[in-house]
C-alpha cells in the first residue's frame, strides 16, 4: 500500500501553475524568494535577489503549488544550491554572490 507521502513523491508538479510573482517559501515555511517566471518546463527563475542576481530552483524541488510554490529544503540549503544560470549551465554557487551582499536574502514568515 502506497502511504499519502509516497504519493506525493510520486505525483508531477504542472509546471503551468507556477505563475510570475509567487512566493517562493522553504520547507521551514519561511518566503526566500519569488518567481521571476517559468524558464523552459525545468526550472524556476527567481526575482533578483539583493545582489542583483537571478537565481534559478529546478521544478524537482517543488512538492506543492497553491497560492505559493513550496519546496522540499530548507531555505538556507536552497540558497546554496540554487543556481545562477538554468539548468543546462552551472553558475556560481549563490553562496558566493551573497557573500558579497550585506543584505540577506531570507525571509521568515513567522
Amino acid at each position: 500500500m502506497i502511504n499519502q507521502e509516497q504519493a506525493t513523491q510520486k505525483t508531477k508538479i504542472n509546471a503551468e501553475t507556477v505563475k510570475p510573482d509567487m512566493p517562493v517559501v522553504c520547507s521551514n515555511d519561511g518566503q526566500f524568494a519569488v518567481v521571476d517566471h517559468l524558464e523552459g518546463k525545468d526550472s524556476i527563475k527567481l526575482k533578483k535577489d539583493g545582489t542583483g542576481k537571478h537565481h534559478f530552483i529546478p521544478m524537482s524541488w517543488v512538492k506543492l503549488v497553491d497560492d505559493k510554490i513550496h519546496i522540499d529544503r530548507p531555505g538556507e540549503q536552497a540558497m546554496k544550491e540554487w543556481r545562477t544560470e538554468a539548468e543546462r549551465g552551472t553558475g556560481a554557487r549563490a553562496s558566493d554572490a551573497r557573500a558579497a551582499s550585506s543584505q540577506p536574502f531570507f525571509r521568515s514568515s513567522r
